[in-house]
């Protein structure tokens, strides 16, 4: 039986308006492992967030847990050729993308006025239709609760900005010239920086950090060369 990925819906021309989500089902198609994409429903996270999978009837969550757990059992097509220096290398860039430039699309989606307009619709199409009037504006004042308490929401617009331009530049230097972030070959790092990536890029909000990032003429060429290679059957599921 095929493993059962639960996810966020798709817009924007992307497979998940969730990153991480991204990030995971970007993982799947790279590393060449079935899977069937569900809705959450009435399923229970295991770690109170999407993605999460089912798998031989155990549900795991958090997306680079579950990574881990399909190389040991799937094996591992896209790392097991990386030395030390490749995995340090991927590491960081990973940690950066998740820890640091998450909270600028939560910045971008959820803190400013105009972000949200264009989000707030998608992500209601997510919640139950009734209960989700109720749930909205409280999910939005914990996640604006949460960016202050990380402390990206402490700071004024143009220091944000100027700290998003500099992970992005960071990615766009690593990346180079190179096909893919480590070489020629993708791994498993390239499924966040893609899924980090397109978040920016396809979030139709004419916004400085976006137009920053579509200015990386590496970065939009390595998407649209992940999407070409491993989405080329656009949303659906493999």
């Amino acid at each position: 039986m095929a493993l059962i990925l639960y996810k966020g819906p798709a817009a924007w021309g992307v497979s998940d308006i969730s990153p991480f989500c991204l990030k995971l089902e970007s993982y799947l198609r790279m590393a060449g492992v079935p899977y069937q994409a569900k809705p959450v429903g009435t399923k229970k996270a295991p770690k109170g967030k999407i993605p999460f999978i089912e798998e031989d009837g155990a549900l795991l969550g958090d997306s680079q847990l579950i990574i881990e757990h399909l190389k040991r059992k799937h094996g591992d097509p896209l790392d097991a050729r990386l030395g030390a220096e490749d995995l340090a290398r991927g590491h960081m860039a990973r940690r950066m993308l998740e820890e640091s430039t998450y909270w600028h699309i939560v910045h971008e989606r959820w803190l400013t006025e105009e972000g949200w307009r264009v989000y707030k619709p998608v992500f209601a199409a997510f919640l139950p239709p009734v209960l989700g009037k109720v749930l909205l504006p409280v999910i939005r004042r914990g996640v604006i609760r949460s960016a202050h308490t990380q402390g990206l929401g402490r700071h004024r617009p143009e220091e944000i900005l100027e700290m998003g331009k500099a992970d992005i530049s960071s990615v766009a230097v690593m990346l180079g010239d190179k096909p893919f972030l480590l070489g020629e070959q993708p791994t498993s790092f390239d499924a966040t920086v893609y899924a980090f990536i397109a978040s920016i890029t396809a979030f139709p909000l004419d916004s400085p950090l976006r137009r920053y990032t579509l200015a990386q003429r590496n970065l939009v060429r390595y998407c649209e060369r992940i999407q070409q290679r491993f989405f080329a059957d656009g949303q659906r599921p493999a």
